[in-house]
């Protein structure tokens, strides 16, 4: 039999177990959009402000362009951490780009569903390496720039990638994206952030039991630990129901 004959590929399937799909088959077991659980404080208005917003985009811009202005923005916002070590006004500035970041990396999704113009594989894929390359500049910025231990800023970066490994696994094998915990999401995360830039411009540092501390190593450490146990709980939860759902009889 000729090699351009042969219509099957052995597959690996996970956990060791491999198989022989045809054509036909691979072509069924195509990419699946996962449904998309959004529960945040902030999410109803969020989501009418950006459905209006898409509506009257001009037709030049694109969902590629958006997602390329989140990036830049965010790695802006890291660019105005590191020079707030010279000048606290750069603060201000971070907290523009963080506005640009959410305007960019909140309407791309949102613009492409509007004019039904989806690429569920590419804008998965593109959306999260995106959010993985720009959360790394913001956090090395955060900790150049002298208000917060760089120790903290790495266990920030390190806690937010070991969530988003458990998020995408899960949304393969669940079938849900979660996009918020609770009534907290990337939203509210940009506010807080906001909030916080503004407070170091007027009280950088606070006292904990007679001891100065900085601010932001505080809401850094809080920050960690939070998105740390939001990881092991939901690992902890999605567990479970994989090993019900797929129980050996």
């Amino acid at each position: 039999m000729s090699a351009r004959n042969v219509s099957f590929e052995y597959s690996d399937l996970g956990g060791g177990a491999v198989a022989q799909l045809s054509a036909a088959d691979r072509k069924k077991l195509g990419f699946k959009t996962a449904e998309r659980v959004q529960q945040a404080l902030t999410a109803g208005i969020e989501k009418k402000a950006l459905v209006w917003m898409a509506e009257r985009m001009p037709g030049s811009i694109n969902s590629d362009h958006l997602t390329a202005l989140g990036l830049a923005a965010q790695c802006l916002a890291g660019v105005t951490y590191a020079l707030a070590r010279f000048s606290p006004r750069w603060l201000i500035a971070a907290n523009v780009f963080i506005v640009l970041n959410w305007f960019g990396d909140s309407l791309d999704g949102t613009l492409a569903r509007v004019r039904n113009q989806q690429h569920p594989r590419y804008g998965f894929y593109v959306d999260h390496v995106v959010d993985t390359f720009g959360a790394a500049f913001l956090m090395g910025g955060l900790a150049i720039s002298g208000y917060l231990h760089w120790e903290v800023a790495m266990a920030m970066l390190v806690a937010f990638l070991m969530l988003s490994v458990e998020v995408y696994l899960s949304t393969y094998t669940v079938g849900q994206f979660k996009l918020s915990y609770g009534r907290f999401g990337p939203t509210e995360m940009r506010i807080a952030l906001c909030i916080g830039n503004i407070a170091l411009l007027y009280k950088p540092w606070a006292h904990v039991l007679g001891h100065a501390v900085r601010l932001f190593d505080i809401g850094g450490v809080i920050a960690a630990v939070a998105i740390l146990g939001i990881m092991v709980v939901s690992t902890i939860r999605h567990t479970a129901q994989l090993y019900r759902e797929e129980r050996l009889r």
